[in-house]
Order: structure tokens, then C-alpha cells, then sequence
């Protein structure tokens, strides 16, 4: 018998292509919004800002720190301030317009589609993620992932987020299987590795940039198709 009879993934950053989906969408909205004229000097200065006030804010909302309503209505406004652009008249459909470019892309990461197709027979999978509902699902939808998922459990449903054991349980409990059947697949060592150690849940860290994990992961991988000699 094998050794897992379910398989978790993370989704942002590992299977959608979170950065090139998320650039894409911002160089768009630098030229619809001509961001130029609120002194941003060109798009790449724009998705310099996002970077450096998105991963603080996703830092404080998975700490508890601040909720979705906080981050989506401060999001611009902060990445406006840390770039010194002109803030007093911030277009009001920013936020909205990023979520829908955003979550309407497609890019996957590499091997994203064949690693599905390769475990789709043998496995059922399932996704665990901090993300919202609504974005969450229309990426998957975009993306042409939906097929390839059961369950769908975000932080919002639960109101658990990684790395809390207990999103872990709520999962487990829902398929009605045990902590030593299921393996967590995912990029973050914060979220989806320690995540999955406090579950007590055998983990995969994907690690494309080689940036290396605090925790000792189960197994590490640099791209999706080496899932292929684990399971």
C-alpha cells in the first residue's frame, strides 16, 4: 500500500505563478491608470513598491495582526507612500482592478500541469492556502486547475491560517483520514512547512530559488517534476 492516500498543495507560488501573473497585472494597471502622472517614474518602480508593502501586509495578516478589509483598503495607499508617489488622489478602483487582473491570469509554474496530470490518477488532491475565497477560486478557475481538486480550504473558511495546525485538522477531518496518510506540498517554510510540522504531516518544500529552510522538511524539492520519484 502506498505510503499517502492524499495529497495537499499550497497555491500561490506553487503551482500559480504568483509573481508573473501578479507583474503582469501591475504593468497593466501602471499604463490604464498612468500611474506616470502620480510621479511613478515606470512600471517597474510601481512593482518595486507592491513587493516591498504586499509581503508585509500578508506578514501581518498571517500573524492576526490586521484582517482582509485592513490589507485591501491600505494595500495602494501604503505602496503609494513607500514609493513617494503623488497619494492624495489615489484612483478608488485600484484595489478592485489588481484583484481582477490578478486573479483572472493564467500563468502556472513550471511542470504544474504535467505533476497534476501524473498524480491526478493515483491520488486525491486538495488545496490549503491563506489566500481569500473569492480570488482564490477564480484562479483556479482561470488557471484550469479546478479539475484537479476536491477540496478547497482557505484560511477565510476555517479561520485558521497556516501555519496553525489547526487549518491542518480541519482538512484531515473533512476527508476523514489521518495525519500519516496525507503530505503537504508547498514554498513557504513559515506557512506551509511549519504549518504542516505542528499537524504532524509529512511535508514537501518546493524550493525553486535554492533560498534554503529554518525547519527540516521531509522532503525538498527544486521543481514540481521531481514529485514524480516521491510518489
Amino acid at each position: 500500500m502506498k505510503k499517502y492516500q492524499h495529497i495537499f498543495f499550497d497555491l500561490d507560488h506553487t503551482l500559480w505563478d504568483y509573481d508573473r501573473n501578479v507583474q503582469e497585472s501591475l504593468s497593466e494597471i501602471f499604463d490604464h491608470f498612468e500611474l506616470i502622472n502620480f510621479g511613478i517614474t515606470n512600471a517597474a518602480h510601481f512593482i518595486k513598491g507592491f513587493y516591498q508593502v504586499n509581503y508585509k501586509l500578508w506578514d501581518l495578516y498571517n500573524q492576526g495582526k490586521i484582517d482582509k478589509i485592513g490589507l485591501r483598503e491600505s494595500r495602494f495607499r501604503l505602496i503609494f507612500e513607500e514609493i513617494k508617489a503623488t497619494s492624495l488622489e489615489i484612483p478608488s478602483e485600484l484595489e478592485l482592478d489588481f484583484m481582477h487582473r490578478t486573479s483572472t491570469k493564467q500563468h502556472l509554474l513550471p511542470y504544474a500541469l504535467e505533476i497534476l496530470e501524473y498524480l491526478k490518477p493515483g491520488y486525491p488532491m486538495h488545496i490549503i492556502t491563506n489566500g481569500f475565497n473569492e480570488s482564490q477560486e477564480k484562479k483556479l478557475i482561470a488557471s484550469g486547475l479546478t479539475p484537479y481538486f476536491d477540496l478547497i480550504i482557505t484560511s477565510e473558511t476555517t479561520g485558521h491560517k497556516k501555519p496553525d495546525a489547526r487549518i491542518f485538522h480541519y482538512a484531515l477531518e473533512k476527508l476523514g483520514v489521518t495525519n500519516d496518510k496525507v503530505l503537504m506540498i508547498g514554498d513557504n517554510p513559515n506557512s506551509d512547512i511549519l504549518g504542516a510540522i505542528n499537524a504532524n504531516i509529512d511535508q514537501v518544500y518546493f524550493d525553486p530559488s535554492g533560498k534554503g529552510c529554518d525547519y527540516k522538511p521531509t522532503y525538498t524539492i527544486s521543481h514540481l517534476k521531481e514529485l514524480e520519484s516521491l510518489l
